[in-house]
């Protein structure tokens, strides 16, 4: 018997595994600062009312004058985005000139308006998942219009120029859906006001995605703006086309 034990005994204790350091996973790492870089070309109509003093102009160009229209344009938009948040850019200058009437059609006016748009903000993602992500955003808009106008009633020439410069504040959302690996909708919509009465803003755009870095978008965008000071009124809805492409770091 006691020959027996003393076998046995070693050969339990080697079935004996000494028990394990516990494994702490690391949490994954966050993928750090993403930044998107989006030139675009906004082909704007417009239309509405102007009015400096005692001179007044309607506008209502439609589509076949978009190219006519537009006589230079520079855009883009650029976004950094950490987890949930980021800093958000809009910045665009157009040059638009346009054929109008006076209110009782008594004097043909052409018009010419430059515009400085820039819309910084910051943003959060309230959904956010593989697919896509939806944010909620609030910023300010400044707005630096430089309008001049043309009268001619028979030999009766008029010329006019006036530049005006404010800040709205803004809030809205934007996001981004994924619908394929490659094809994606993507936009936003703003609205605010402060210095003008009220101002909106609406994009829509489809998608490609070449890869992780380069993409291009087409869509269509509107745009409007109520604004009056003293003898001033800027009432205008802008509106048109948009193609632009998508460059992420």
């Amino acid at each position: 018997m006691a020959i027996a034990l003393g076998y046995a005994a070693p050969a339990f204790a080697a079935d004996i595994v000494a028990p394990e350091e516990p494994v702490v996973e690391a949490a994954p790492a966050g993928s750090g600062w993403t930044f998107t870089v989006a030139p675009y070309v906004w082909m704007s109509s417009m239309s509405g009312d102007v009015k400096y003093g005692q001179r007044q102009a309607h506008f209502d160009s439609d589509f076949s004058k978009l190219l006519s229209n537009l006589d230079f344009a520079a855009m883009g938009t650029v976004e950094a985005k950490y987890d949930r948040f980021s800093i958000f850019s809009d910045l665009l200058y157009m040059k638009l000139s346009a054929d109008g009437s006076s209110p009782k059609g008594r004097l043909d006016v052409a018009v010419g308006t430059e515009i400085l748009q820039w819309t910084p903000a910051v943003a959060y993602s309230v959904v956010q998942t593989s697919r896509g992500n939806l944010d909620v955003l609030a910023g300010a808009r400044l707005w630096s219009i430089e309008t001049s106008f043309e009268a001619q009633a028979g030999d009766r020439g008029l010329d006019r120029e006036h530049t005006a410069t404010w800040v709205d504040a803004v809030v809205g959302v934007k996001g981004q859906y994924s619908l394929t690996d490659s094809v994606f909708l993507s936009g936003w919509a703003m609205a605010g006001g402060g210095a003008s009465d009220f101002n909106w803003d609406v994009l829509g755009s489809i998608g490609y995605k070449f890869n992780d870095r380069f993409s291009a978008t087409a869509g269509y965008r509107a745009q409007g703006i109520d604004y009056e000071k003293g003898s001033f009124v800027y009432d205008q809805v802008l509106q048109g086309p948009v193609i632009g492409g998508i460059i992420k770091f």
